[in-house]
């Protein structure tokens, strides 16, 4: 098995966390808000943990999944007028994007691709 990167090992566990803390936040909020909107608070915190599982698990799609989670909440934050919550979210965009478009996790995707099954 190819050695991960360190940056797709923290970024992986990062939204594998991220997404976890989520959904135990928001687990009280499921008799507050109407089915739909916990539906989709659920769906993107379950993204954000199946995106860090399958980074980890080196396929490259998930680096793309994760960049588009992060710009979502760019989005998000801007549509909530929130400064700061804008600006951390688009910083971290641009450095987990950075990240994960090296050399060294586009190669290791690459390699975990085309690697046989076992």
């Amino acid at each position: 098995m190819n050695k991960r990167p360190l940056s797709v090992v923290v970024i992986g566990w990062l939204f594998i966390v991220a997404g976890l803390v989520g959904l135990v936040y928001h687990a009280g909020e499921f008799r507050t808000l109407r089915p739909g909107q916990y539906s989709l608070v659920c769906v993107v915190r379950v993204l954000a943990v199946l995106g860090g599982i399958f980074l980890l698990g080196g396929h490259g799609w998930a680096r793309w999944l994760l960049v588009a989670w992060l710009a979502y909440h760019v989005v998000l934050s801007a549509f909530h007028h929130e400064t700061a919550g804008l600006v951390m979210h688009a910083v971290l965009l641009a450095v987990i994007t950075y990240l994960l478009c090296r050399p060294a996790a586009a190669a290791y995707v690459r390699r975990a691709r085309e690697a046989p099954a076992a």
